[in-house]
């Protein structure tokens, strides 16, 4: 009998660990599908291997080393673009991530981070200098994507930040973003930090979230500029979120194109938010509703989002993201 002792404590400590781990990473109160948070991993990585890869309609080989390497954008269509500055296309060692990396050749970037394409140089500008003030964060503090554009990326000199926001406002936006209205949605999980399908395949109800995932998970992963991503939202969000946008509702905010334009294409250094990532959209009215996103534009916006309900801004992304760009 006593040799089960070791077992029976052993299986305390871990409990005990478990419980100390618990207590020192308190639960996410930020929307965990529009603040997704890779999880932590004591797991050794694995070694990328060095087999080329390709994809449908290119005629680039890069292997998955080059497709992890932040400093390095995998251009598996170059004829699609303007030729990448270098600080686009390679950033600088050590302390400045390529931008092209994460938002992409064709700018239109992932759920985790922006789309700049089509936005105005002068607006991209700002927001690199609220990033840097400190005027622009994020309402999750272990949101990564936010805390590399505050570490890295405000970094980089004026000369780099214009040649970055002129190569972005050149590129014209596409739709990217498909949109789908659903009482049932695929069971995802977060990697990368952006919600995948989970594997085996099964279903759940969608609840009041916006489930936002990619049209091809490995495309996505090899950072394919030409494979989007679909956004499953709750049934009748579209119409709710139309009612929301173009008439503010009765009060409880003002018409959305009084400010990003008509057809919600942009204004000036407004930006346009039609077809947008509907995660993002989310988040950006919770940071400026939270006070995370406080520079000059982002103040004169809080009024419109201060009595928005978090289901609010669910139907106001899902309308807005189903609009052509």
């Amino acid at each position: 009998m006593h040799r089960h002792f070791p077992f029976i404590s052993l299986s305390l400590v871990f409990l005990f660990l478990a419980i100390i781990g618990l207590a020192q990473s308190p639960p996410q109160r930020t929307p965990y599908w529009a603040y997704s948070l890779n999880p932590a991993s004591d797991a050794a990585a694995p070694q990328p291997d060095d087999k080329p890869r390709h994809l449908p309609n290119s005629d680039a080989a890069f292997t998955i080393a080059q497709t992890e390497d932040l400093f390095f954008v995998p251009d598996w269509h170059p004829s699609g673009h303007p030729a990448m500055p270098e600080i686009v296309a390679r950033g600088r060692k050590p302390e400045i991530y390529a931008c092209g990396y994460c938002h992409l050749p064709n700018g239109e970037g992932r759920p985790e981070n922006a789309n700049l394409a089509g936005l105005s140089a002068g607006y991209i500008v700002r927001q690199i200098a609220d990033f840097k003030s400190g005027v622009r964060k994020s309402s999750e503090p272990l949101h990564k994507p936010v805390a590399a554009m505050i570490a890295f990326e405000t970094k980089a000199t004026p000369q780099e930040i214009h040649a970055a926001a002129q190569y972005f406002s050149e590129l014209h936006p596409k739709p990217w973003i498909r949109v789908v209205e659903t009482s049932t949605v695929p069971k995802t999980h977060v990697a990368g930090w952006m919600l995948v399908p989970s594997n085996p395949a099964d279903t759940e109800p969608i609840g009041q979230r916006i489930i936002e995932t990619p049209e091809n998970v490995e495309r996505t992963e090899l950072r394919d500029d030409t494979s989007g991503f679909v956004a499953y939202v709750p049934e009748g969000s579209i119409a709710k979120g139309k009612l929301l946008a173009t008439t503010g509702d009765g009060g409880k905010t003002v018409a959305c194109a009084k400010c990003h334009g008509p057809g919600l294409r942009g204004s000036g250094n407004v930006p346009g938010i039609a077809g947008r990532s509907p995660s993002y959209i989310v988040r950006q009215m919770y940071d400026i509703q939270s006070g995370a996103r406080a520079g000059v534009a982002s103040r004169q916006m809080r009024p419109q989002v201060t009595k928005l309900t978090l289901d609010d801004m669910i139907a106001i992304a899902a309308f807005v993201a189903s609009l052509k760009p």
